[in-house]
């Protein structure tokens, strides 16, 4: 699939990640070639030799008070707080905003899982008198993108997107087709993902945890997008231009330079591109951005399955205003994803 797009724009962004609060930490990272990993507690596992990206910097008291943090699993607190930075960092002030012109779409590989898990862990131990009521609204997956919701005021299109590790990328492609349809002005999106001990010895267990390369890491990135004449009209800098979206399902075998070239070789002048998902893993994809600057966010501060956000975010921060950039995303088997921007206004 080619959608290009026409009069969007990237008018902020934020990024709550292991390197601390900010775009800013995670470019520091990549800058100086160093990463935010720490080691997996040995009683985890069993076994020592694993590290994680763990966002220990997010203290959810910086953001909202204790008894309404209690109500949400931490990765709606991610999902609450980098909506509120993305939204200043934009120069948004939903009171002056209409509502229902304002929109989420997150991504998101596991959502709240630990909520889910300490619900279910009460039915299964006690029966239906082990349920917790309270426990319940944040085992959807749509919990993160509702509580943003709710928190700061939005009325409009309001949807989470699961899709391997390419679900941030989903979630920006509706994300710019509301805007397009003319259902929102405005539209937050990117991904939120959290890491726990559930979920890395689950990934143990299936063979995906590796003591090499990148490992897995949490938080949330977001990146605000506006239809270019209401940023104009509010007087919004725009960070960046969206140009085009490429996907591909699958690569067939014996036609994998075809999908390869569909999603980078066909993007001319491009000075950087910026990594998510399985990427970086995947040969022929990464010989296709070859003579870009390639930044690679899982290496700082650890892989997601919805690091787009975050990825996309690192880009539009690094591109400098007439310049164009490429996100390049995978997962195994697909699918492939790449996001072409350019820094500024629309030419």
């Amino acid at each position: 699939m080619i959608h290009t797009i026409r009069d969007i724009v990237i008018t902020g962004s934020s990024a709550i990640t292991a390197a601390g609060i900010g775009v800013a930490a995670v470019q520091e990272l990549i800058r100086t070639g160093s990463d935010a990993f720490t080691d997996i507690p040995a009683e985890v596992l069993g076994t020592e030799g694993y590290r994680w990206g763990k966002a220990t910097g997010f203290k959810v008291s910086d953001f909202m008070p204790p008894m309404k943090a209690r109500k949400m699993d931490r990765c709606s607190q991610f999902a609450v707080a980098a909506t509120g930075l993305a939204l200043k960092d934009a120069g948004l002030d939903m009171k002056s905003l209409a509502p229902e012109r304002v929109g989420i779409a997150l991504g998101s590989g596991f959502c709240g899982i630990s909520n889910s898990a300490e619900f279910l862990t009460g039915y299964f131990r006690d029966g239906i008198d082990g349920l917790l009521p309270m426990l319940f609204p944040n085992t959807v997956p749509n919990a993160p993108a509702s509580n943003a919701s709710i928190e700061h005021g939005f009325k409009g299109p309001n949807v989470s997107l699961i899709q391997r590790f390419c679900s941030a990328e989903t979630a920006f492609l509706a994300a710019c087709r509301f805007i397009e349809e003319g259902r929102a002005d405005v539209m937050l999106t990117g991904g939120t993902d959290e890491l726990l001990p559930t979920i890395v010895k689950g990934l143990a267990s299936v063979g995906q945890l590796k003591r090499l390369g990148a490992p897995y890491g949490e938080g949330c990135g977001i990146v605000v997008l506006e239809s270019a004449g209401h940023a104009l009209r509010r007087g919004a800098v725009a960070r960046a231009s969206v140009e085009c979206i490429r996907s591909v399902g699958m690569l067939v075998h014996g036609h994998e330079q075809e999908g390869f070239d569909l999603l980078a070789n066909r993007v001319d002048g491009c000075l950087l591109a910026s990594l998510s998902g399985c990427a970086a893993d995947v040969p022929g994809l990464m010989e296709a951005v070859t003579g870009m600057t390639v930044i690679d966010v899982g290496c700082a501060v650890g892989r997601s399955l919805a690091l787009g956000g975050t990825a996309l975010a690192a880009l539009v921060a690094s591109l400098p205003a007439g310049e164009r950039g490429i996100l390049v995303s995978a997962s195994p088997q697909g699918p492939y994803y790449s996001v072409d921007v350019r820094g500024g206004a629309p030419v």
